[in-house]
């Protein structure tokens, strides 16, 4: 392979007891470069050569990669590349917002193969997850039609909805989702899937989408602001997404800002600036199917209304950059969102210019904010990698067994 070939990675270790760590650094080597040879990978992970080949003996045995035909670079011994199995696991990723759900499916690599959404009905949870359960039983059978040894490889799912979790809420304002989240849920979809179930917050989960295919892809530390129908935050710090004590990390829509004139008490900055705030000042019905297609025809009208809110919005929001900046001092601060990329675009030009901050330096190799997504699926993408992330831990490969024992397919070397 070629010596001079800059290599990302993050940094495995060889102590014992740490074989999880380095499978999943390996993966994520092999994710952000490509094909990687074993002296490739131990440049990039800092791990001795043998540790590499145990570990990628034990990858290759469970399918999540493959061997390629060997180069001969100068005149030294040819070298074997090594790649991900794109359909060495497959994982569901579910988006729960208060007046729609999606369902996305993908493989090894972060690749969509089959996605659906709809809108969740009223009556709560109770009603709502009847629809999620079909829907996710919708987009299980299509990948059956698709992925060969599906039931096999399937590795869980992972739902994404608003935070904070675990709150005590006596009711259901339109900011918390406190019914869904007082609700069975995780144990319900467990029970009707079948699959093992995970949770994250939305921000978490757009997160994971920018590390994976965004403008977080390479960058060891970063903050996405996430503006939805509320306001996260998603922590990628040392390479790694952050979750917190209690999974409610980065919860920065929840942080009370000053009284102003309009506002003579504190509020937090998600009353303010978050979608649900939009839909609000335009009177508008959040559970309408086309106001996605609506709020494009307003910003492309340069509707007054909708100029108002995003200049007042703007100035939040560049107060909460200033305190991501302050908190955490990251590469960049990325804006996702998911309203349309029209109405995110003008946002991010009205919070400029920028407050000062200890990210105004010199030598910058990022600018401070970056847009990112404004794809209505990436928080679902995201989710969908929480559970491919098990498959790098090496119990992976006992599940593997079992399901192949149980079902007579037999695990190919």
């Amino acid at each position: 392979m070629n010596e001079m070939r800059v290599i990302r990675g993050k940094s495995g270790t060889n102590q014992e007891g740490t074989s999880a760590h380095n499978r999943r650094v390996m993966i994520d080597a092999l994710r952000l470069n490509g094909k990687l040879s074993r002296a490739d990978l131990a440049r990039a992970s800092g791990l001795t050569k043998q540790a590499v080949s145990n570990i990628i003996d034990d990858l290759e045995q469970d399918g999540l990669v493959v061997s390629l035909a060997a180069v001969r670079k100068g005149r030294g011994q040819p070298s074997t590349p090594y790649r991900l199995v794109p359909e060495g696991a497959f994982a569901i990723g579910l988006q729960i917002d208060r007046y729609m759900t999606r369902v996305i499916a993908v493989n090894l690599l972060g690749t969509v193969l089959v996605r659906a959404e709809t809108n969740l009905p009223p009556g709560g949870p109770a009603n709502g997850v009847r629809v999620i359960l079909d829907l996710v039983q919708q987009v299980r059978k299509e990948l059956a039609g698709i992925a060969e040894h599906l039931e096999e490889r399937l590795v869980g799912l992972c739902v994404a909805m608003p935070g904070p979790f675990g709150l005590a809420s006596d009711n259901d304002d339109q900011w918390m989702m406190a019914a869904w989240q007082s609700f069975p849920l995780l144990e319900t979809l467990a029970a009707g899937t079948g699959l093992e179930v995970a949770l994250q917050n939305d921000a978490a989960a757009c997160a994971t989408a920018e590390r994976m295919v965004g403008a977080a892809h390479g960058v060891d530390h970063a903050v996405c602001l996430y503006v939805g129908y509320g306001i996260g935050a998603g922590l990628i710090l040392n390479g790694e997404l952050y979750a917190g004590g209690n999974g409610n990390a980065g919860e920065i829509g929840m942080a009370l800002l000053p009284p102003t004139a309009g506002r003579p008490e504190r509020s937090p900055l998600e009353h303010r600036a978050s979608l649900a705030s939009l839909y609000q000042h335009l009177n508008a019905d959040p559970a309408d199917p086309k106001l996605h297609d609506r709020l494009n025809t307003l910003v492309s009208k340069d509707d007054p209304a909708v100029a108002s809110w995003v200049d007042a919005a703007a100035e939040e929001l560049r107060w909460g950059v200033q305190l991501i900046e302050t908190i955490f001092d990251p590469q960049t601060v990325i804006l996702c969102s998911s309203a349309p990329e029209a109405l995110t675009r003008r946002i991010f030009d009205a919070i400029h210019p920028l407050l000062p901050s200890i990210a105004n330096r010199r030598g910058r190799a990022l600018p401070r904010l970056q847009l990112g997504m404004t794809d209505p699926w990436s928080v679902a993408l995201g989710a969908a990698a929480e559970p491919i992330s098990r498959a790098f831990d090496p119990r992976f490969s006992a599940i593997l067994k079992t399901r192949a024992s149980a079902g007579g397919w037999n695990v190919q070397p």
